[in-house]
């Protein structure tokens, strides 16, 4: 099977889909975040943790649907502690924010060690399964692709668009706007920039810990060490990527995806038999920051990203 045959086949764009979903939803938390001036990194523990709640609520018998609610609470929790450490208080979000990708990831592997101190292997849920929305799912090509999905990417590229429609199209979106490029005028406004800062850190927190969720309860199955596996960083990429704009960052989700779908099938060429599998698992990334470097050029970061505010300074 050669490139071209590997490009036009329903079941590897159904793959770079499907890997795409977990890190749209992360890619869209971060971009909130950042949209109101403040850098996440505790995306990536915020997703471990996000993939241990939603994954351990469906085992203890709760439903699909609850444990997505769980995981999104249990990252608006940590984002809560995020928000009020980097907002009011003021303090490095680049410390902090590393500081709750480690509490998060040990909180995640402490309550799974306690929980099931006897088990080997993780075990295993139901998880949600695809199914095919009529008529659209029998478009050649692309209907198997986008239309044969599971609830969760449903709902991850339904968020595209709702994020786009709320940051530009409402109220709420122009004082988060505004909140990451000139708070000053926020608060000329009348407007809280610590409500309109934390309310983003928590929220796209949540949408963090939904895109963890996606690996456990839509593609594992299961829970274990290191699944997240640096989606996290790749997410925080991403946004500058998209130049912090809803569709662009999910455009570049879907294209790293694809990157990584293509690889695993290029392994199962002869090629494969020459090169080794190292250098495949490379593709992905190399083509990413290469992407990364060209986009980036023309990005206009958020005028006061990781820049602290204090109520009544100009």
């Amino acid at each position: 099977m050669d490139l071209l045959d590997i490009l036009l086949t329903a079941s590897f764009w159904a793959a770079a889909v499907r890997i795409a979903s977990p890190l749209i939803f992360a890619t869209l938390g971060e971009l909130i975040c950042e949209r109101a001036g403040v850098l996440n990194l505790g995306i990536e523990g915020i997703m471990v943790i996000g993939a241990f709640a939603g994954w351990m609520t469906v085992y203890l018998g709760f439903g699909l649907w609850p444990g997505v609610i769980v995981a999104m609470l249990s990252g608006m929790l940590f984002g809560l502690l995020h928000a009020t450490l980097t907002v009011p208080f003021g303090l490095s979000q680049h410390v902090v924010g590393l500081g709750i990708t480690l509490l998060a990831t040990a909180t995640a592997y402490f309550a799974y060690r306690l929980s099931l101190p006897e088990v080997t292997s993780p075990p295993k849920i139901r998880p949600f399964q695809p199914f095919e929305i009529p008529v659209l799912s029998d478009i050649p090509l692309i209907g198997p692709a986008f239309f044969h999905q599971t609830a969760l990417t449903y709902l991850a590229f339904a968020l595209i668009a709702l994020v786009a429609l709320i940051l530009y199209r409402t109220p709420l979106g122009l004082a988060l706007r505004a909140a990451g490029e000139n708070p000053a005028s926020v608060e000329a406004q009348g407007l809280s920039v610590t409500a309109i800062r934390m309310g983003a850190v928590i929220v796209g927190s949540g949408l963090m810990a939904v895109g963890g969720a996606f690996l456990t309860m839509s593609a594992f199955s299961s829970f274990f060490f290191e699944m997240v596996n640096g989606r996290g960083w790749i997410c925080i990429a991403l946004v500058v990527f998209g130049a912090w704009q809803p569709g662009k960052a999910a455009l570049g989700a879907l294209l790293f995806a694809a990157f990584d779908a293509l690889q695993v099938r290029l392994q199962q060429t002869p090629m494969g038999a020459v090169v080794p599998y190292q250098v495949f698992l490379m593709v992905p990334y190399v083509l990413s920051i290469l992407a990364l470097v060209l986009m980036s050029r023309r990005a206009e970061v958020p005028a006061a990203l990781m820049i602290p505010f204090n109520k009544g300074e100009r």
